[in-house]
């Protein structure tokens, strides 16, 4: 018999007082479940992708179908008709609030543009189908039309989905700027140039930014307008399924950064005043609207919303087999405020009046459906609240993400690299910091994402080398500031991804210390891509310092998976601040840390398990753009509860047990 699953409230005393209202909660989004599918799975109430939109019936004839209540007259116009509003293809009312149109054969042919004409009381105007699958924007005009994409031969798959990812190791990207020319990259491109270095480096996740369509490129792909049309700008729906099936090929899970979060606020293409509603999707009044992004806040207590988004969810799955999601902007979504500006200082902010619950049970449902449809799916939250349960199972009272992102951490790298001196950095915050995580919670640590990479913020390289890196990252250059940088940027790394409470990212071309920022092209750098670009020669060019860092980052990544390092938790075993060293050992592995910055310690003794002792990894290797001071081939044995070791500065070694 399976032993019955502990409540967050049982296994958190401090979560005790609040036990009515995680019960409440928990009761809340069983019932909205019960109300969607009934006593069926979520997943057969999750189909509105395969009824409304445009589909191509077998018998050759096309049906549109189109959900706007606030609606008096609806026409489907395109290239077929000359873009007018004809009665022989107008949609009907069916009742409520859907349209429909019935198109037979030979009248819309693959490549075709359309749009509806919406008009309602007082107005009227072109709008994009909620549920449009393609969308292509002219390249002189800059409009956005809907495209009819039926091809010929439909992809075929070859490869299965690569399995579970209990412990994923990610590498977070964006297609688009994944080229080292200056523009707009694309999934083949990718494909061709990107997975397999992906593939060698030894991640077994890509976490893929800005797949839906959004009009302005400059967004990083969080400000969506079209949720189930994959960006165009990028390729073919059929490129980017043989992306997809190329990683699984290559034992790589795919996810997606998935924005549910909010909507573009535009009209003409996104889900704004769709039906001259301005609350058809998203909340009445300022609700609707996210004072801080200038977007539209979904009303996720409305059925049809529910239904849209949790489709939306089962739609990237199934037609483009992706092994999950990571949802962004989760902490918007869970409270009325956004989050904005609030200190999230106590339990009483998870289940008190200023949490959205609507948006809380929407969460919760979309995880049972994803895991329904994949139970090895992965599911991660980015949210910055801390908000107790969210990442816990449901059964146990919690939300259901598998993982949630461990946001503080980049925050407190970039805080102790900016405000403090090397001598003042303290071993027991570091370990406290990269540790600190609820027991029933798995998390994704990262030294950096996407986010520090961004104009305005600083990549952790150029803050600790700052204007250095452009003419003193030759190998034979003589800079102690470049030294100090390459080698506490593989430290840093290290100590972050051997910590990690369930999984590590890193982000596209940081594990080599790249230089740049991101600035998509804006009319602020007169549309420039010389920074929306990755320079990957810099990395394999053998006479500079990246190559080092590149292939320390590879090295750690496969030590990770090869020992299955995370399947246990991390166990400190010596701290000493004077020192600036950290120990502390994973499953079969011991790590030790010396951060100090001039002092190097011969014969250092600490206490560790008994056992003999191999070095498996050294960031001082010279193959790692180190000076290569640690002996090769030595062993190590454990007398009387003490290991000692050669500790040089600014150093760290991975010892593995082989007796």
């Amino acid at each position: 018999m399976k032993p019955k699953t502990k409540k967050i409230y049982e296994t958190d005393p401090w979560l005790a007082p609040f036990k009515p209202a995680i019960d409440a909660r928990h009761k809340r989004i069983e019932a909205e479940r019960t109300k969607l599918a009934g006593e069926g799975p979520l997943t057969d109430a999750a189909n509105n992708h395969l009824w409304y939109g445009l589909h191509h019936d077998p018998d050759g004839s096309w049906v549109l179908r189109e959900w706007a209540p606030g609606a008096s007259r609806i026409w489907l116009i395109g290239d077929f008709n000359n873009w007018k509003r004809i009665d022989a293809w107008a949609l009907k009312p069916i009742g409520g609030g859907n349209w429909e149109l019935r198109v037979p054969a030979g009248f819309l042919s693959h490549g075709d543009l359309y749009k509806l004409f919406v008009e309602w009381p007082g107005g009227g105007g072109e709008r994009l189908p909620a549920y449009v699958r393609r969308v292509v924007q002219d390249s002189d005009t800059k409009v956005f039309s809907a495209q009819v994409w039926e091809p010929a031969q439909p992809y075929k798959w070859r490869h299965r989905a690569p399995g579970a990812r209990p412990h994923p190791l990610i590498y977070e990207c964006h297609i688009g700027m994944s080229s080292e020319q200056e523009k707009v990259a694309s999934f083949e491109e990718f494909r061709r140039d990107i997975l397999p270095r992906v593939q060698d480096l030894g991640y077994d996740v890509l976490q893929i930014m800005a797949l839906q369509e959004h009009p302005y490129y400059g967004s990083f792909g969080y400000q969506v307008s079209n949720f189930f049309a994959l960006s165009s700008r990028f390729g073919t729906p059929e490129e980017f399924k043989a992306l997809v099936d190329d990683a699984h090929g290559r034992g790589i899970a795919v996810i997606m950064d998935i924005v549910h979060s909010h909507a573009v606020s535009n009209e003409i293409e996104g889900l704004g005043r769709l039906d001259g509603r301005d609350d058809l999707y998203f909340y009445k009044g300022a609700a609707g609207h996210h004072p801080a992004w200038g977007s539209r806040c979904f009303d996720y207590g409305k059925d049809e919303v529910k239904s849209f988004l949790l489709s939306n969810c089962k739609f990237w799955m199934e037609e483009y087999h992706l092994d999950g999601f990571r949802f962004d902007g989760v902490t918007s979504m869970l409270y009325w405020d956004h989050g904005l500006g609030t200190d999230f200082g106590s339990y009483e902010q998870y289940f008190g009046p200023g949490v959205d619950e609507n948006a809380v049970c929407y969460l919760g449902l979309a995880n049972q459906l994803i895991h329904e449809l994949n139970p090895k799916a992965i599911t991660i939250a980015e949210d910055v609240s801390g908000m107790a349960g969210l990442a816990a199972p449901f059964e146990a009272g919690g939300v259901g993400f598998d993982f949630r992102m461990a946001m503080g951490i980049a925050d407190h790298w970039i805080k102790w690299i900016k405000e403090l001196s090397d001598d003042d950095w303290n071993m027991g915050s570091i370990w406290w910091e990269l540790t600190n995580k609820r027991a029933d919670e798995k998390t994704i640590s990262y030294a950096e994402c996407h986010d520090q990479a961004l104009v305005g913020d600083k990549t952790i390289i150029f803050r600790l080398i700052d204007k250095d890196m452009y003419w003193s990252m030759e190998k034979g250059s003589q800079n102690m500031l470049v030294d100090r940088g390459v080698a506490l940027h593989k430290l840093i790394r290290l100590v972050t991804a051997a910590t990690c409470g369930g999984g590590y990212l890193n982000f596209m071309g940081n594990e080599f210390g790249h230089p740049e920022w991101i600035d998509f092209p804006r009319e602020g750098n007169g549309w420039s891509f010389a920074h929306a670009r990755r320079l990957w020669s810099i990395a394999d060019n053998p006479s500079l310092r990246f190559g080092g860092l590149q292939e320390f980052d590879k090295a750690m990544i496969h030590a990770l998976r090869d020992e299955k390092v995370l399947d246990e938790a991390p166990v400190q075993l010596w701290v000493n601040e004077g020192d600036k060293v950290l120990v502390f050992a994973r499953r079969n592995l011991i790590f030790a840390f010396n951060f100090n910055p001039s002092k190097s310690f011969d014969n250092y003794g600490f206490g560790a398990p008994e056992g003999e002792w191999s070095k498996l990894l050294d960031s001082d290797e010279l193959r790692f753009g180190g000076f290569g001071r640690l002996p090769q081939g030595e062993r190590h044995i454990t007398q009387d509860g003490q290991l000692k070791l050669y500790l040089p500065a600014r150093c760290a070694v991975v010892l593995k047990k082989v007796k």
